[in-house]
């Protein structure tokens, strides 16, 4: 056996040639591999040599543990193995790395719930504590809106993303960039029958409309947390983000517990109630920039109109309160009008143990909508 001689072939496979073989034919790929001269042979031995080299640098054994780990040729006949689990065993350096390297950083929205699911919502309560124009019940209003969608409309859980100052998680202190982020993972990869639910209970203004597009001259805006260093996030952004990607089947809801919140997203038609239940549509349209949406539907429940103050209750907010318990009490598949003339009433009896309001007026509820319906006819559904 000594005078054998180990040659590789081009495919991988070591083979034993017989002494004074000129050529030796690979089982695997049926290769000839020529065997000429002693030179050739050297040649493969000093290949070899390289060999054990190279994989001593990447293996970082020295190499006298390499050689240990070689069997010597008889055992090398009696272990061989199928050409395919050779190749198995032969992992490539790159693939030693990947296997060794740390794993990847954790993305940044990953404390985030997965945003593709029948029924997901975003609710935002903000206090503002420590400022002077700080809130009592907006973090309330959050927590019983959560619970009401739990408990009674059927949304999972994790489905909910919640931005309030008590939230651990920096992601989830309601900053502008966070809300920002929360109202584009709402709407992200939306599609079909996905019933979608925006609620934001805070602080709402108006600020001059620098693009033309608002009848009265002003966009409606909410108030972030870090609004005094960051900005508003005005009605136009919040179209773009919320409203204009919805596609066909799609529905989003929203409820806006806010002062001037009557179009604060922006949506094109204002449903105009009369106190004896009567209504008209009304179009905000102004200028050439589209406001409705990819084919989806949109409304928008706003605790009053857009130069309005919004009322509030010992513990709510008037608007999250009204909404909740119209739903509650309205039984099952009510119409868009009769929440409407519900929620009116639960403001009104309200409003007479009302805490606070920025004005004398009352307010009431407002429905925007990015398409005009009979509002006595449509069946609510989240």
């Amino acid at each position: 056996m000594s005078s054998q001689r180990e040659v590789r072939c081009r495919c991988g496979r070591w083979m034993w040639a017989p002494p004074g073989a000129g050529a030796i034919q690979c089982s695997t790929c049926h290769t000839v591999t020529q065997l000429h001269s002693l030179v050739d042979a050297l040649r493969g031995a000093h290949r070899m040599i390289y060999g054990l080299q190279q994989l001593r640098r990447q293996y970082q054994q020295p190499p006298q543990m390499m050689m240990a780990q070689r069997s010597p040729p008889q055992m090398m006949v009696a272990q061989r193995s199928p050409p395919q689990m050779m190749v198995a065993q032969r992992s490539p350096p790159q693939m030693m790395v990947a296997q060794l390297s740390p794993p990847p950083p954790p993305r940044l929205l990953e404390a985030l719930p997965s945003p593709f699911g029948k029924k997901r919502a975003v609710l935002c309560g903000v206090n503002y504590r420590g400022k002077s124009y700080s809130l009592k019940g907006c973090i309330s209003d959050a927590k019983s809106m959560r619970c009401f969608l739990v408990q009674h409309m059927g949304f999972p859980v994790e489905s909910i993303l919640m931005l309030t100052e008590d939230e651990a998680c920096p992601q989830k202190i309601p900053t502008k960039r966070n809300m920002r982020k929360a109202m584009r993972w709402l709407v992200e990869g939306n599609r079909a029958r996905d019933s979608l639910f925006f609620h934001y209970s805070g602080h709402g203004a108006q600020q001059k409309d620098y693009d033309g597009d608002e009848i009265d001259g002003q966009d409606e805006a909410l108030i972030p947390l870090d609004h005094e260093t960051e900005g508003k996030i005005i009605d136009d952004e919040i179209n773009e983000i919320l409203v204009r990607p919805l596609v066909h089947g799609a529905k989003l809801h929203a409820v806006i517990d806010a002062c001037n919140s009557g179009t604060v997203l922006d949506l094109p038609f204002v449903c105009r109630m009369e106190t004896n239940g009567s209504y008209d549509w009304e179009h905000q349209g102004f200028g050439r920039i589209y406001k409705g949406t990819d084919g989806g539907g949109a409304f928008c429940f706003s605790a009053c109109d857009d130069d309005e103050a919004s009322g509030y209750t010992p513990n709510a907010g008037a608007m999250t309160y009204s909404f909740i318990n119209a739903v509650k009490t309205a039984g099952p598949a009510p119409t868009y009008g009769q929440l409407l003339n519900l929620m009116c009433s639960a403001i009104l009896e309200a409003q007479s143990r009302l805490t606070y309001t920025d004005s004398d007026e009352s307010s009431e509820p407002l429905l925007t909508s990015s398409e005009k319906f009979n509002i006595y006819a449509t069946k609510f559904a989240l």
